[in-house]
């Protein structure tokens, strides 16, 4: 099973396994790793220090800055927006980069917006909309501006 590259994106990772697609007018740069079997949609944009694991869907139009990790059969939705820079200025000197984790199983629904320095746990939900300020535990759904507990998921 080899990788699927829309001939209209932008890929110069060579980290990417097998079976998985990459659409139109995503831009993939050289150090960024991607597991197998992942769906990356149209207009998705990957950094370097990104890794993501196995079995891993992003809607459209999602970006991914340095310092994220997104775990195996994570969804992300479209417009998703992650940031990995609590004080951001043009020029910055004295930039401090913060890591995300989106463990695995975990599910981010459309427009959410998570901060840099977040932890979202195994199988948690956000909700579409959500801003995510904190660190959320496995197996629970969040939801709101800001994100706060709504209820535990249950098999």
């Amino acid at each position: 099973m080899s990788v699927k590259i829309h001939k209209l994106a932008d890929v110069q990772s060579e980290n990417i396994g097998a079976g998985t697609t990459v659409w139109q007018f995503c831009v993939i740069l050289k150090e960024a790793r991607i597991g197998t079997n992942c769906n990356i949609n149209c207009q998705v944009f990957i950094e370097n220090d990104v890794s993501i694991g196995n079995n891993v869907t992003i809607k459209p139009g999602v970006q991914l800055w340095d310092g994220i990790t997104l775990e195996d059969f994570v969804f992300i939705g479209p417009n998703v927006t992650f940031t990995n820079d609590l004080i951001p200025r043009s020029q910055n000197k004295d930039y401090l980069q913060r890591k995300t984790l989106v463990k695995t199983g975990a599910s981010i629904g459309a427009n959410a917006t998570v901060l840099g320095g977040v932890t979202i746990g195994e199988n948690a939900l956000i909700g579409a909309g959500s801003v995510v300020t904190k660190d959320v535990p496995a197996n629970e759904i969040w939801v709101g501006n800001p994100a706060k507990f709504l209820k535990k998921i249950h098999d």
